[in-house]
């Protein structure tokens, strides 16, 4: 989905028109209306800035992706994202890679890894993403459910990582 698409979605989801939008988040609303029609690519940092203007962890998201090209969390937008349902599939996922982690050989370097091994370590790493796209989305549910600020969250938890001494 381009960033056009997205930002008309989210625009039409919270019920704004062109011009609310535009000045919720600082932006012309021509601009919006180019970029939501294709007429014009979004210019660099539109989502980030609408991200910020909106604290909605799917714009994040976006962001996070249009920066990385893809190599980050997507949102999933053809799923139930009921927060016990987010929840059950989280469980889930997260036992899936603690049950990978008995058979994977990590104590092994890598010259030592046979194929097998390498695919069991692979089956294990896709696992993994799978849990981080789902914890990533119970994440976002709790915010939105239970209006918590993503960038909040996400500001306390660096500083709590910062105090650890996990990060500088």
């Amino acid at each position: 989905m381009s960033i056009g698409e997205l930002l008309h979605n989210y625009r039409k989801e919270q019920g704004l028109t062109q011009k609310e939008f535009a000045d919720q988040a600082f932006i012309e609303r021509s601009s919006i209306a180019k970029v939501e029609t294709g007429e014009r690519p979004a210019p660099k940092g539109l989502i980030t800035q609408v991200a910020r203007s909106f604290d909605d962890p799917r714009l994040y998201l976006a962001a996070q992706e249009e920066v990385t090209g893809g190599a980050i969390t997507p949102w999933l937008d053809n799923v139930d994202l009921h927060r016990a349902s987010v929840l059950f599939k989280t469980v889930e996922e997260m036992k899936e890679v603690l049950a990978l982690t008995t058979e994977a050989p990590i104590s092994k370097t890598a010259d030592q890894l046979t194929e097998t091994d390498r695919a069991v370590l692979k089956r294990l790493l896709m696992e993994t993403v799978e849990a981080i796209t789902a914890l990533t989305h119970f994440a976002a549910v709790l915010c939105k459910e239970y209006s918590f600020s993503w960038f909040a969250t996400w500001k306390e938890h660096r500083a709590d990582l910062k105090a650890k001494k996990y990060m500088k």
